[in-house]
C-alpha cells in the first residue's frame, strides 16, 4: 500500500517496505516517526499549536523509557511492607489498620465509606508511603546501576 502525493515544489509519499530492511531500522529500541522515502523528521502541522513551541517535530524517544524492572518494585515493596508492619499506632501496624479499615468498609459494600471514616486516613498514608519507597528505590536502584553516584 503506497501512497504518493506531488506538487511543483516536493514530492512526499508514504511507502510500505519490508521491515527487515536495514536502512529503514535504525536501532530495534527506538520508534522514529518517518516516512519510506523521507528520511527526515515529520513535521506536524497542527493549526492549533503556537509558532516557536518546538518547531512542531517529532522526536524519537527509546522504547523502554519507563525502564522497568522488578527488583525495584519487589525491594520497595518489602522495604515499605517491612517499616508498615510494626505496630506502633496503638499497638497496631499502618498495615493492620489499613487492611482492617478496608474489611471494615466492605461489610457493607453498596455503600461507599463516609469522608469522616479513619479508612481514608489509613489509605492515603499507607500509599504515599508505598510510593515514597518506590520513587526513592527508583532513584537509588537505577543511579547504582547506571553509576550516577560516582564521583
Amino acid at each position: 500500500m503506497a501512497a504518493t502525493f506531488a506538487s511543483p515544489s516536493a514530492v512526499v509519499g508514504l511507502g510500505s517496505g519490508s521491515l527487515s530492511s536495514p536502512s529503514r531500522i535504525s536501532s530495534p529500541k527506538k520508534i522514529c516517526l518517518s516516512s519510506g522515502f523521507v528520511k527526515s523528521p515529520v513535521t506536524a502541522r497542527n493549526p492549533l499549536g503556537l509558532a516557536g513551541t518546538g518547531g512542531g517535530k517529532f522526536m524519537c524517544f527509546q522504547g523502554d523509557w519507563l525502564r522497568k524492572d522488578l527488583n525495584v518494585i519487589g525491594f520497595g515493596l518489602i522495604g515499605w511492607l517491612a517499616p508498615s508492619s510494626i505496630p506502633a499506632i496503638g499497638g497496631k501496624s499502618l498495615t493492620g489498620l489499613f487492611f482492617e479499615s478496608i474489611g471494615t468498609e466492605l461489610a457493607h459494600f453498596p455503600t461507599p465509606p463516609p469522608l469522616t471514616s479513619q479508612f481514608w486516613l489509613w489509605l492515603v498514608t499507607w500509599h504515599l508511603g508505598l510510593f515514597i519507597c518506590l520513587t526513592f528505590g527508583q532513584i537509588g536502584f537505577k543511579g547504582r546501576t547506571e553509576d550516577y553516584f560516582q564521583k
